[in-house]
């Protein structure tokens, strides 16, 4: 379905450029404001939450004068993990909530990801009509007068956010003992992530907690793993979390300095679970989902299910099968037992409960053997480039070359000007031939 506006994951893109600016976030707060109002349900109610990034001071405004000026009452929220937002905006049957952010992209972007009423991200056909009315005249959508919203700041939502993550487990669950290296990567878990730990009860070493408008992502949190293992070296902890931007995703290291991903989280939690006679149905993974974890679950006999990038597919077909467990390699990790979308730290208090009687996190994990993977984005001017004859051809060639021996999985990014190339395969000679056929048809 083509989508002019959404990509895999809400709208993301350059600082004042194309989607991404004042006069632009008026006309998303305008038309998700009259999508939803139009729902005719009595209170008319969005709630706003943001990343740490500086464009957000002047995004979040343009967005809060179209939301009123479609007649939405708002209340702002200040910076905020998106799961937190998800959770409030459920809580305080809001009709809509809105996260600014840009995840694990650098400062210069940012965007919306967008929530109904029940806390889960908007189908690709709310999408569509929203889109329709972004397109129409303004002044057709704007309210009277008299039926304008208002607008109010609520300073509480980190400490709502965190009492909702501590009701999901037992009121005598603590870390009492148990230190922990956070990296919150200067983004939306700076205030939320070392405050759960430590009123828990653990010795918590922090990084990525100063965020200054632009170090968001920077050289930190889960997309540089790096820094949580320096973390995890120097304060000789017994776990490490690092979270992305906005604190939707995780990366895990244990007390031995190794990286512990997303495929090998839902692994020993799909395990747990299974165990415990919690997990209902199987997991919902993605086409990245790496082959040695699918083959981990048939062995395990774990029903598994891939659904396409972006954990609002994992979501839509973890609701559509009954399951209660999927996510991302990259750490996008749905508990369908607690959240409607991904959470960073909901999911690091599971792990730390399976760890409170004295397990360490190196025994938990390493569940399978990976198959060799290699991820390769390719930067282009237009995507639309991996549809040539030429980039068809290749694709089409290495895919025989590499037949029976892995796979290939060529797409466009849905957030940046990238075409993602994935490739698998045991045989890692075969695997970088076919990588670099296709790279040389892309550049």
């Amino acid at each position: 379905m083509y989508k002019k506006y959404f990509g895999t994951d809400g709208i993301r893109g350059k600082v004042n450029e194309q989607k991404i600016n004042g006069e632009m976030f008026f006309k998303f707060g305008l038309a998700t404001g009259t999508y939803f109002k139009n729902l005719k349900k009595k209170k008319q109610t969005a709630i706003i939450a943001k990343d740490t990034r500086l464009s957000g001071y002047s995004l979040e405004p343009a967005l809060v004068s179209g939301l009123t000026s479609a007649g939405m009452h708002v209340y702002t929220l200040g910076p905020l993990p998106t799961n937190g937002l998800a959770m409030l905006t459920k809580k305080m049957k809001a009709n809509l909530g809105i996260m600014i952010t840009a995840s694990h992209n650098p400062y210069y972007d940012n965007g919306l990801k967008l929530f109904g009423p029940d806390g889960l991200k908007l189908s690709d056909k709310i999408e569509k009509k929203i889109e329709k009315l972004i397109d129409s005249k303004i002044i057709k959508n704007l309210s009277k007068p008299k039926t304008l919203g208002r607008v109010k700041r609520l300073e509480d939502a980190n400490e709502k956010y965190i009492q909702i993550l501590k009701s999901n487990f037992p009121k005598n669950f603590n870390l009492k003992g148990i230190r922990i290296a956070i990296d919150c990567a200067n983004g939306a878990g700076y205030k939320s992530g070392p405050k759960l730990l430590k009123s828990l009860g653990a010795k918590v070493y922090t990084a990525g907690t100063s965020p200054n408008g632009f170090n968001i992502n920077y050289k930190c949190g889960s997309t540089f793993p790096n820094k949580i293992k320096s973390l995890v070296k120097k304060h000789k902890v017994n776990i490490g979390i690092s979270l992305d931007g906005d604190a939707d995703r995780i990366i895990l290291c244990d007390e031995k300095a190794n990286i512990i991903n997303g495929d090998n989280i839902i692994a020993m939690l799909a395990n747990r679970w299974k165990r415990k006679k919690i997990l209902k149905g199987g997991v919902i993974g993605t086409l990245m989902s790496n082959y040695g974890l699918q083959n981990y679950f048939r062995e395990k006999k774990i029903r598994f299910i891939r659904a396409n990038v972006g954990d609002k597919h994992v979501k839509e077909q973890m609701k559509r099968n009954k399951f209660n467990l999927g996510g991302e390699q990259s750490g996008h990790i749905i508990l369908g037992k607690f959240a409607t979308t991904g959470d960073g730290l909901l999911v690091a208090l599971e792990v730390l409960f399976s760890m409170r009687k004295g397990k360490k996190a190196s025994e938990l994990f390493n569940l399978f053997k990976s198959t060799p993977q290699i991820l390769e984005n390719i930067t282009v001017k237009d995507k639309s480039i991996v549809d040539s004859i030429k980039c068809k051809k290749a694709i089409k060639f290495a895919s025989k070359l590499i037949k029976d021996k892995g796979r290939i999985l060529v797409r466009k990014s849905g957030t940046e000007s990238k075409i993602r190339i994935m490739a698998e395969s045991d045989n890692k000679k075969i695997l970088s031939q076919c990588v670099n056929i296709i790279k040389r048809a892309i550049l």
